[in-house]
């Protein structure tokens, strides 16, 4: 079975000027519940997050496979991608 819809990977920017990414099916819903302190525990006291990237997919698969590779960014090329996304 293969899942359609629309799938997210994000990069927001915490208060802190770090960066978390993660995957979803309704980015909106995801950056409340981070800024609620909710969700991923590495984001909880890091409020409130800005969202500084997306990408959208239609297989969750390629979304998660996505997600795994920008995590693996060191902070510089997470930089660049951001970067050219604000263009």
């Amino acid at each position: 079975m293969k899942r359609h819809a629309k799938y997210f990977v994000y990069i927001v920017e915490c208060s802190n000027g770090t960066y978390y990414t993660g995957y979803t099916s309704n980015i909106e819903k995801r950056l409340k519940a981070h800024n609620k302190g909710q969700g991923a525990k590495y984001l909880r006291g890091k409020g409130p997050v800005r969202l500084v990237f997306t990408r959208e997919y239609w297989y969750y698969k390629n979304a998660l496979n996505a997600e795994r590779e920008i995590k693996k960014y060191t902070r510089v090329q997470k930089e660049k991608l951001v970067k050219g996304y604000r263009k």
